[in-house]
């Protein structure tokens, strides 16, 4: 039996390139190189027939560690909660009020790139605190 090497991760979204961005600065991965013969993404979208612009984003981790990521554009509007969902290790190790605060830190950096803050759930006796998110299109995410 062939094992996966690798996963990419899809979103569905109305406009791929700023879910891409927001995603790119959130995780500090980059966008793809300008496609040959253009000197920007912006001059490469002109060349397109208007139905062909902004249909689709790849955001990559420059280190090659992490999942490539995928935005592609569908007709339809996100109606739902999402069924799968990110968690962004921002307080991987860490407990208590140290945790809050870099959930809290990632929080503020997170809001003026277009997030939104959802609900703060805090430690029990099986998790540690998490902070529930939303991208800039409404997709959830947790701080983690």
């Amino acid at each position: 039996m062939t094992s996966v090497k690798q996963v990419q991760i899809t979103f569905d979204c109305a406009s791929p390139e700023r879910v891409g961005r927001f995603w790119c600065e959130a995780l500090g991965y980059v966008p793809p190189a300008v496609p040959e013969g253009f000197d920007t993404w912006d001059d490469y979208q002109r060349s397109l027939p208007s139905e062909e612009r902004d249909a689709w984003f790849v955001a990559s981790d420059p280190t090659g560690v992490g999942p490539r990521m995928y935005f592609q554009r569908v007709p339809e509007g996100k109606v739902v909660k999402n069924r799968v969902h990110l968690d962004v290790r921002v307080g991987t190790g860490l407990v208590g009020a140290e945790r809050l605060a870099a959930l809290e830190a990632e929080c503020a950096r997170l809001l003026p790139l277009g997030a939104t803050r959802g609900q703060l759930l805090l430690a029990d006796d099986k998790n540690e605190s998490c902070l529930n998110m939303q991208d800039v299109e409404g997709n959830e995410f947790c701080l983690d």
